[in-house]
């Protein structure tokens, strides 16, 4: 199990420790989700309610947060949420966009006086550390949209172990395809039956039709009528 650092050691222990900083990278990949895009948000809370650039990378001020982290005894693992704000539908257009089922969800918790440079108005911090993290494999993955609405998009996630489990029935009714796309760079066996050049798709059944035309018995293996939103 990795080591928490002796720098967040230290802060643990502080009677007045740095502002905890809470972090978030939403990672969507080609094979997966039908695109290769990361996208880094942080709450906008504890004293920073602009952009924070930490290890380089510039995350984005956006209300969201992650809560449900409490363990039992039973041998079951948490199933966490995480919110995020949906202002002007950005979060519903992405998910009409993209499948974000098994997106992967990465929390890094750090604390203030850990953040690069750049946060500060001196334009220099001697403590800036990107190291100093309380947990460095924090990482999740979207199971489903618990809810969606104007306000607010919630995810329900499940660790790894969990995405592995096979489960009956084994094929869950969702509306975007699951097939892996056969893209001219594909070597693997998918029941993806495209032979064009395109080199993408977002899993959407009018992506499927686009690459179709005219064919009624589409290789899709999603189900149009089923939505995310319930």
């Amino acid at each position: 199990m990795p080591t928490v650092p002796q720098s967040i050691q230290e802060q643990i222990q502080m009677l007045e420790p740095s502002a905890v900083i809470e972090l978030f990278q939403l990672h969507l990949t080609l094979a997966v989700n039908g695109t290769d895009t990361v996208y880094y948000y942080h709450a906008g809370t504890n004293e920073i309610y602009g952009n924070i650039v930490f290890n380089s990378i510039t995350y984005s001020a956006v209300p969201c947060e992650m809560d449900g982290f409490k363990r039992s005894t039973t041998g079951t693992l948490p199933r966490p949420t995480f919110t995020i704000a949906n202002a002007n539908s950005a979060i519903s257009v992405l998910m009409a966009s993209y499948n974000p089922l098994n997106a992967k969800v990465v929390r890094i918790r750090t604390c203030k006086k850990f953040l690069d440079a750049a946060n500060f108005s001196s334009g220099s911090n001697a403590t800036a550390d990107p190291t100093a993290v309380f947990e460095s494999n924090d990482t999740w993955y979207i199971d489903r949209v618990a809810s969606e609405n104007k306000n607010a998009v919630q995810f329900e996630l499940a660790t790894k172990m969990d995405l592995l489990n096979v489960a009956l029935p084994r094929r869950q009714v969702l509306e975007h395809c699951p097939w892996r796309f056969n893209s001219p760079s594909n070597t693997e066996d998918t029941l993806c039956t495209y032979q064009g050049s395109d080199t993408s798709c977002g899993h959407k059944y009018s992506d499927c039709a686009a690459k179709f035309p005219g064919n009624e018995d589409l290789p899709f293996g999603g189900f149009p009528s089923a939505r995310l939103q319930m």
